[in-house]
């Protein structure tokens, strides 16, 4: 056994903590899911650090807030300069590797990670650029629509589906291959699926785990537009939202196939444990399972990410690490700019190593436990992408939620009376004080002018470069995945005899028998 654990790191696309049993969801079937959270610290109350693809990934793995290493929207660049949790724990002597999802943009595809045995679904390049000054309508460069909704349903096969089954089998296969190395390194295998993403599509076998009359229907309807915040209503331009009629059947239809989505993800998680079991490292690996965002799935009658509100900010957060408490829960606000922190303090036994750079972010390992007295209840959420044009942050302290946007009026929820968001509570002289008190504790900590300067400075700079990249010869950053078939199977360059060769595939290994060992009798 590894004197330090394995750490396996599973992470959903636009997966909202909502529709998991384990934040009390009685209809979406998810057993390996459930089975994670029945085994570790349940974390109820944790967010993203940007709800959109990219820029919370890099915060995620730097433990950085995403404005601080510039990344602000889906076409950001992560610097080579900025350490994450994969150098970290490479520079313990962890073998690392990343299979599936990680948007990583720039010519630096891996950040840490030894080996990434699938290449990303996304792009790489600065293609998806937002741009601030086009205000007339908002400027959408990644194209979402609705159409994600309205054609959402069955699919013998999709893209998504054949992203996420290669990631499954690429991670299941390195899983087995890192079991017969002879260094005895334990693993960091980061796994990361585009399920349940749009667009709302899952097969047969997934759709029919549920009827049409047990899809339940958004708690919150649907808000006209000329109700509905700045934001919502930016955003409602952003995705088109009055190029389709959405009627209930589409609803249904859609929040049908994203529950059946997720159930597909389940099982791919499923593949991922009973892999551990059969190599025996189970007991010995921390296993942590999350999202990068959420998805609203027809709340308000919104969609997808790119929103302040709950569905869209809160993501599933699952711990379960070697001698931590079982069926354990935990209300404090935290986000996934904590998860560095926290896989060092696990990967050494509290003992982590010295930081070379700033983190944002606070280790979640006392609360597995028991409690933290010493955690400051609060969580920051910022969104830098399309649909705004200024810089948002997004606060929770303690049971209050604020919602910060250069020239849109203030926002503020409390989230224990008033958790599907209803009652802006800016709009009520009884809590002016705390409303002031939060906008200045954002312009004080955050200095939204600063950011948005550094923000559109960014956004001319690559919308340039992007520009002048697509002429003339190209070269493409996206990762392409090597493999030597000269080294793989059995080969007659090989130092070993084809049955040496096989024998030492084989796992569990058996040791060479002596030549004149008794053999087993024929009959």
């Amino acid at each position: 056994m590894n004197q330090r654990p394995n750490i396996l790191f599973i992470q959903a696309d636009q997966l909202a903590a909502s529709v998991l049993a384990a934040y009390g969801n009685k209809l979406v079937k998810t057993p390996n899911l459930d089975r994670i959270a029945a085994q570790g610290t349940v974390f109820e109350n944790a967010h993203t650090p940007n709800p959109i693809c990219a820029s919370p990934r890099f915060a995620m793995m730097s433990g950085q807030y995403s404005s601080r290493i510039g990344a602000f929207d889906n076409a950001s660049e992560f610097p080579a300069t900025v350490p994450t949790f994969a150098h970290y724990l490479r520079s313990l002597g962890y073998a690392t590797c990343l299979s599936g999802k990680m948007h990583f943009v720039g010519p630096d595809q891996l950040h840490g990670f030894e080996e990434r045995v699938t290449t990303d679904i996304y792009p790489s390049d600065f293609g998806w650029t937002a741009d601030w000054t086009k205000k007339v309508e908002p400027y959408a460069p990644s194209q979402m629509s609705m159409r994600g909704v309205v054609e959402s349903g069955l699919c013998v096969r999709s893209l998504q589906m054949d992203y996420d089954d290669d990631v499954a089998n690429q991670s299941v296969q390195w899983l087995f291959d890192h079991t017969r190395r002879a260094d005895n390194k334990p693993f960091l295998l980061v796994s990361s699926f585009t399920h349940p993403h749009n667009p709302f599509t899952i097969s047969k076998e997934y759709w029919d785990l549920y009827t049409d009359a047990e899809i339940d229907m958004p708690t919150v309807p649907f808000i006209p537009f000329e109700e509905r915040d700045p934001w919502s209503q930016r955003y409602f331009k952003l995705i088109r939202q009055d190029e389709h009629h959405v009627t209930d059947a589409h609803i249904r239809s859609a929040r049908h196939a994203y529950y059946g989505m997720v159930s597909y993800l389940d099982t791919k998680v499923g593949m991922l444990l009973d892999t551990l079991e059969k190599i025996d490292a189970l007991e010995n690996t921390v296993i942590i399972f999350t999202a990068d965002h959420g998805d609203m799935i027809g709340e308000r009658g919104m969609w997808y990410k790119f929103n302040p509100f709950q569905n869209s900010i809160r993501v599933p957060l699952f711990i379960s690490a070697p001698g931590a408490k079982a069926g354990h829960r935990v209300n404090a606000n935290c986000g996934l700019v904590d998860l560095l922190p926290t896989i060092l303090d696990l990967a050494t036994g509290g003992k982590p190593p010295e930081l070379v750079d700033h983190c944002d972010g606070r280790s979640l390992a006392t609360w597995l436990n028991g409690a933290d007295a010493s955690w400051k209840d609060e969580a920051l959420i910022e969104f830098t992408s399309e649909g705004v044009y200024a810089p948002a942050f997004i606060l929770r302290k303690g049971q209050y939620k604020y919602v910060y946007c250069e020239g849109d009026p203030g926002m503020m929820f409390d989230m224990n009376s008033d958790p599907n968001e209803l009652r802006n509570l800016c709009k009520e002289a009884s809590f002016a004080t705390l409303a002031a008190k939060m906008m200045l504790e954002v312009e004080t900590r955050f200095a939204p002018a600063k950011v948005k300067s550094e923000i559109l400075a960014s956004q001319r700079k690559r919308l340039f470069l992007h520009s002048t990249l697509l002429t003339g010869q190209q070269t493409h950053w996206d990762y392409q995945v090597k493999k030597d078939a000269s080294k793989q199977y059995v080969r007659s360059s090989a130092t070993t005899s084809t049955t040496a060769t096989k024998a030492k595939a084989r796992f569990p290994f058996v040791p060479t028998v002596p030549p004149d060992t008794p053999r087993l009798s024929s009959k």
